[in-house]
C-alpha cells in the first residue's frame, strides 16, 4: 500500500513544481513534466510504468474535455463550428489517409487498414497539449478554434480507428464507416443532451455547495458510460453535457455552487493534465523495451515518426490554409449584408411586418413570436459581423493554427488499444509515441518564440475593453431600474439623527427588505447579461469578468446574513 501512495505524493509534488518553475526557466509546464517523466524513466531503480489506456480514454479524458466545454464561451463555439468541425472532422480523416498510404509504404507488410489506423491514432490534437497554446500571445478567435477542435476531434479519430482495425481483420465498408461515424456522433449527442439536462434539473434543487460540486463529478462519467455502452463516442456525450451544463448553469444554479465548481474543477483539471503528461515521459522505457524486444529498430522507428510529423504539419497547412481564406470570404460576404440588416433593425415593428409578411410563403401575416425570432436573429447576425470584423483571420493566424496542433496523451493511450494480433505491434505504438513526444517538443516548445516572432506589436485594448464595460453598465443599469420602479419600498433614513430615530425593529425589517430587493436587482442584471451573451453582442471575455463581479457581490451580500425576505 505504500508505494502507490508515495508514486502519488511525489506525482503531486513534480506537477505542483513543474508550474511553477515552468514559468521560470521559460518552457511550458506540460513540457517540464514530459521532460522529467523521460528522465525518471530512464533511471534504472525506478520500476517502468505501465498505464491501462483504457484509464486515459475512459477515465482521464471524460472529465477533462467536460471541464473545457463547461468552461468555453458557447457563443464563440457556435461562431467557429464551421472551422471546428472542419479541422475535427475532414482534417482528421484526410491525414489518416495520407498517413496511412505512408505508413503502409515504409513499414514492410503493414497494409493499407493498419496504416489507417495508426494514421488515426496519430492526426488528433491533443486537447491537454493545446493548453500550452493558451499561454502564449495568440489572438483569442484561434483558442476558440483549437479549444473546440480538440473537443470534437477525438471521437472522429478513434471511430475511425475502430473502423480501420475492423478492416484490418475482415472487410471494409465505406458505408458502413459513415453510419458508424454517424451513429456514435448522434447517440452521443442525445445522450449528452438528457445528461446535461438532468444534471442541471437534479443540482438545482441541492443546496449545499459541497455535495453539488461532488455531484459535478460525476456528470462526465454518467454521460460517457452509457454512450460507450451503446457503442457511441463517451467523449463526445461527455463534451456535449458540458456545453449543456455551461450555457445554462449561471441562470439555474447559484454563485456559491458555481464558485465551488469553478475552484473544485480547476484543481481537477490541473492535477489531470498533469499526469497525463508525466505518464507519457514514463512510458518511454517500458515502450522501448517492447521494440527492442521484438527486434523492430529504434533509429528506423524514429525515422519513420519523423516523417509522419512532418506530414502531419504539412497536410494540416494544406488544409489551413483554404479554410482560413474561405472563412474571410464569408466574413466579407456577411460584412457587405450589414447596411441592410441594419436598415432592418431599426425599422419600425409594421415595416419589419411588411418585409416579413412580403418574403413568407402565402403572404401570412407573422406572428409577435415571429417578428421577436426575426429581431433576435438580426441582433446575432449584427453581432457576429462586428465580431469577424474585430477578429480577422490572417497568414499570422493560420501559422498559429498549423503549428499549434501538437499530438499528446490521446495519440499514445489509442495506440496501446491495438489489438494483439496487429502486425509489429511494439514499433506502431513506438512510432505513436515518438510523434506525440516529438510534436510536443518541437512544437510545442517553439510556439511561444514562433508567435513572438510572427506577432504584430499588440495594440491597448484599453479603451475597447473600456467602451464594452461601459455599454453593459448601461443594459445592468435599466435592468435595476425596471426592479426599481417595480417595488415602492418606505425612505430609508438618511442622516444620522433619522437613523438614531428610527425604531430598531423597523431598521432590521427595512435592511431585510433592501437585501431582498438587492438581490433582487442581481437577478434581474444576471438575466438581462446572459441574454447578452446568448446574442453575442458583448465581447465574451469582459462580459464573463462582469458576470464574475456580479456573482462576488451577490456571495458578499448572502454572508451578511438578516432576512432576505
Amino acid at each position: 500500500m505504500t508505494d502507490p501512495l508515495v508514486v502519488g505524493l511525489v506525482g503531486l509534488l513534480v506537477i505542483a513544481g513543474a508550474a511553477l518553475v515552468g514559468p521560470k526557466i521559460g518552457v511550458a509546464a506540460p513540457l517540464v513534466l514530459v521532460a522529467a517523466g523521460i528522465v525518471a524513466s530512464l533511471v534504472p531503480w525506478i520500476p517502468d510504468a505501465e498505464i491501462d489506456p483504457e484509464w486515459i480514454l475512459a477515465g482521464v479524458l471524460p472529465p477533462l474535455l467536460y471541464a473545457s466545454a463547461v468552461s468555453m464561451p458557447t457563443m464563440n463555439f457556435r461562431r467557429e463550428f464551421g472551422a471546428i468541425s472542419g479541422l475535427s472532422v475532414v482534417l482528421v480523416v484526410g491525414s489518416s489517409l495520407v498517413l496511412g498510404l505512408f505508413f503502409s509504404w515504409v513499414v514492410p507488410g503493414l497494409g493499407l487498414a493498419w496504416g489507417i489506423a495508426l494514421g488515426a491514432i496519430v492526426s488528433p490534437t491533443d486537447a491537454v497539449a493545446t493548453s500550452i497554446v493558451k499561454q502564449t500571445s495568440v489572438s483569442r478567435r484561434v483558442i476558440a478554434i483549437l479549444d473546440g477542435e480538440s473537443l470534437l476531434n477525438d471521437a472522429t479519430a478513434l471511430v475511425l480507428l475502430r473502423t480501420a482495425i475492423a478492416a484490418g481483420a475482415a472487410s471494409f465498408s465505406f458505408w458502413g464507416a459513415v453510419g458508424d461515424f454517424a451513429y456514435a456522433v448522434a447517440v452521443a449527442v442525445a445522450i449528452g443532451l438528457v445528461v446535461g439536462w438532468l444534471n442541471l434539473r437534479v443540482r438545482a434543487r441541492v443546496t449545499n455547495a459541497t455535495v453539488n460540486t461532488a455531484l459535478s463529478f460525476a456528470v462526465p462519467f454518467a454521460a460517457s458510460i452509457p454512450a460507450e455502452g451503446l457503442h457511441a463516442s463517451g467523449l463526445v456525450a461527455a463534451v456535449v453535457a458540458g456545453l449543456v451544463t455551461g450555457i445554462r448553469a449561471p441562470r439555474v444554479l447559484p454563485p456559491t455552487h458555481r464558485l465551488s465548481d469553478a475552484q473544485n474543477w480547476g484543481t481537477v483539471s490541473f492535477v489531470l493534465e498533469g499526469a497525463v503528461f508525466l505518464v507519457m515521459g514514463l512510458e518511454l522505457a517500458s515502450i522501448v523495451a517492447d521494440v527492442q524486444r521484438d527486434h523492430a529498430g529504434i533509429v528506423p522507428a524514429l525515422l519513420i515518426a519523423l516523417g509522419a510529423l512532418v506530414l502531419t504539419v504539412l497536410v494540416r497547412a494544406a488544409y489551413v490554409v483554404p479554410l482560413l481564406w474561405g472563412l474571410s470570404r464569408s466574413a466579407d460576404r456577411q460584412a457587405r449584408l450589414q447596411g441592410r440588416l441594419e436598415e432592418y433593425r431599426s425599422a419600425d415593428r409594421a415595416a419589419t411586418s411588411a418585409a416579413l409578411q412580403e418574403h413568407r410563403f402565402g403572404n401570412r401575416q407573422p406572428s409577435e413570436r415571429d417578428l421577436e425570432r426575426f429581431g433576435t436573429r438580426i441582433r446575432r447576425v449584427l453581432a457576429d459581423i462586428r465580431y469577424f470584423s474585430a477578429a480577422p483571420l490572417g497568414w499570422r493566424e493560420g501559422t498559429a493554427v498549423v503549428w499549434s496542433g501538437m499530438r499528446g496523451a490521446v495519440t499514445v493511450a489509442a495506440a496501446q488499444t491495438l489489438p494483439d494480433g496487429t502486425p509489429q505491434k511494439s514499433l506502431l505504438v513506438f512510432v505513436a509515441f515518438a510523434v506525440a513526444v516529438l510534436s510536443l517538443l518541437l512544437q510545442g516548445g517553439t510556439i511561444g518564440p514562433l508567435l513572438r516572432w510572427i506577432s504584430p506589436p499588440r495594440s491597448d485594448d484599453t479603451a475597447k475593453d473600456r467602451e464594452e464595460r461601459r455599454r453593459l453598465m448601461e443594459v445592468m443599469r435599466s435592468a435595476a431600474e425596471q426592479v426599481t420602479a417595480a417595488s415602492a419600498e418606505p425612505t430609508a433614513p438618511r442622516t444620522r439623527e433619522e437613523l438614531e430615530a428610527t425604531d430598531p425593529a423597523e431598521l432590521r425589517a427595512w435592511f431585510g427588505r433592501e437585501k431582498t430587493r438587492r438581490l433582487q436587482v442581481l437577478d434581474a442584471q444576471r438575466s438581462a447579461l446572459l441574454d447578452a451573451r446568448d446574442d453575442g453582442v458583448f465581447d465574451a471575455d469582459v462580459l464573463e469578468s462582469v458576470l464574475g463581479n456580479l456573482d462576488a457581490e451577490q456571495i458578499a451580500l448572502e454572508l451578511r446574513g438578516g432576512p432576505a425576505g
